[in-house]
């Protein structure tokens, strides 16, 4: 019962998006505050109050429920995005877009390829938020100036996203191992194969889009002072906050930054900082570097806080979602319903059942409900007939094609906002295309990564 009525909410709110009579925001919590109060008087399984605690608990974290909260995401979030807002006005990416628009000579088809390269690199640090904020910054003056189609640049971030996230350090490759206790190198080697076909299958995709995009604007000759102009032109009310003397500066900070998210705690002298503090350090230093004037100071955060804000309050909703799902025994139940889905009759091919459910499982439900609560079912179904939990956790990855695609992701609420796309046709778009990531995964894993088929 509790199973059915999580459908309902997950089915209620992909149905208000995509028909389009509520926003996002207002059916994250919304939907699930209606269908759980229901749902409390129905099975009698929790009292309807619950649900606000439930609600509240998938925004801040509750150790007691075992709820991942999405307040750290938010702070973080918040300073990211006054952090690379800042080096944008200043003109840190002037340089980056200057230099693409004279590599690919106004060619689409090359900055669609770009846009793929850069995603893929700029995702190795397996955080979503950055990509998105790395990869936007420097190609969106790109895309203004071609009048290129920001769907293609949304839908390439999250394919290279979505395959670069299965690195070791990021989120679900981290609760697999936890959750199968299997070697985490050995994890990294059987899915490797798999993660490069599918890398060449989104700089496929972009070849694909790049055609498309020549044939429909050709191939544009931008002159020398075009091409100085650029950056300066997506946001002319700002020239004045141009910081052109401080981009060595900008540069260095950046890096830094960098490699302390990226590294921190994984080599000697780089210490393992909060991703929250590191944007939060980082902003504090910019503001300070860049614009000595306070009113300078007031007119950057002003002007990118109300776009911090939207995210915000998008991933704070999200969080009473998760919350509910969660705190009511709902993602429990659906995730036991979806294992007992499968016919046992079907044990002796457990991998690719486990592959194939991963789709669903991971798109309806958390990273965490799924590799925490379903996967270890599925695991032990798989084990009876034989198989390793190797074979599983390789096989459980495959999912992750369409996981990011998933409205409990929070960073997609800053890529939609920044792109400007909407967010049901962005959704179908990516998941027409993930079809190819998710064949690639499968593909590698049944020949070059070992596990039965």
């Amino acid at each position: 019962m509790l199973a059915l009525f999580g459908l309902i909410i997950v089915a209620g709110f992909m149905t208000l998006i995509m028909t389009k009579k509520a926003t996002p925001f207002t059916s994250l919590v919304l939907v699930p505050l209606v269908v759980g109060i229901v749902a409390a008087f129905v099975t009698g399984a929790f009292t309807w109050t619950d649900i606000f605690k439930f609600s509240i608990a998938g925004i801040t974290s509750n150790t007691d429920l075992q709820i991942t909260g999405v307040a750290g995401t938010a702070v973080m979030l918040l300073f990211a995005i006054l952090y690379f807002g800042l080096m944008l006005t200043a003109g840190l990416f002037d340089p980056v877009v200057a230099f693409i628009l004279r590599v690919v000579k106004g060619d689409p088809l090359k900055v669609l390829v770009g846009t793929a390269v850069l995603s893929l690199a700029v995702s190795v640090d397996g955080d979503g938020s950055t990509t998105t904020l790395v990869v936007c910054s420097a190609m969106i003056p790109v895309y203004r100036k071609l009048n290129m189609k920001m769907m293609d640049l949304a839908v390439l971030i999250i394919l290279a996203n979505s395959i670069m996230n299965l690195l070791p350090w990021g989120g679900p490759t981290a609760r697999i191992i936890a959750a199968l206790k299997v070697d985490e190198g050995e994890l990294l080697r059987r899915i490797l194969p798999g993660m490069v076909l599918a890398a060449l299958w989104v700089i496929g995709v972009a070849v694909i889009r790049g055609l498309a995009e020549r044939k429909r604007l050709g191939v544009v000759e931008i002159t020398a002072e075009e091409l100085a102009e650029v950056g300066k032109t997506t946001h002319p009310e700002d020239i004045d906050l141009g910081r052109p003397h401080t981009i060595w500066f900008n540069f260095a900070l950046t890096m830094l930054m960098m490699v302390v998210l990226v590294l921190g705690g994984t080599v000697p002298f780089v210490p393992k900082v909060n991703a929250a503090l590191i944007f939060a350090i980082g902003f504090a230093l910019a503001l300070v570097i860049n614009y000595g004037n306070l009113i300078d100071q007031r007119r950057v955060v002003e002007k990118y806080g109300s776009s911090a804000v939207q995210v915000i309050i998008m991933v704070l909703a999200a969080g009473v979602f998760m919350g509910v799902l969660a705190g009511t025994g709902m993602s429990a139940a659906m995730g036991q319903a979806l294992s007992d889905w499968v016919p046992d009759a079907l044990g002796s091919h457990w991998p690719l059942v486990t592959a194939i459910a991963s789709a669903p499982g991971t798109f309806l439900l958390s990273n965490d409900a799924f590799y925490l609560g379903v996967l270890p079912v599925l695991n032990q179904v798989g084990v009876q007939n034989g198989f390793a939990p190797m074979d599983i956790a390789i096989a459980s990855t495959a999912g992750q094609a369409f996981h990011l695609l998933s409205p409990l992701v929070g960073f997609i609420y800053l890529l939609l906002n920044l792109t400007g796309v909407e967010m049901g046709k962005w959704q179908l778009t990516s998941a027409k295309w993930g079809l190819g990531t998710f064949a690639a995964f499968l593909l590698c894993m049944f020949t070059v990564g070992g596990v039965p088929l």
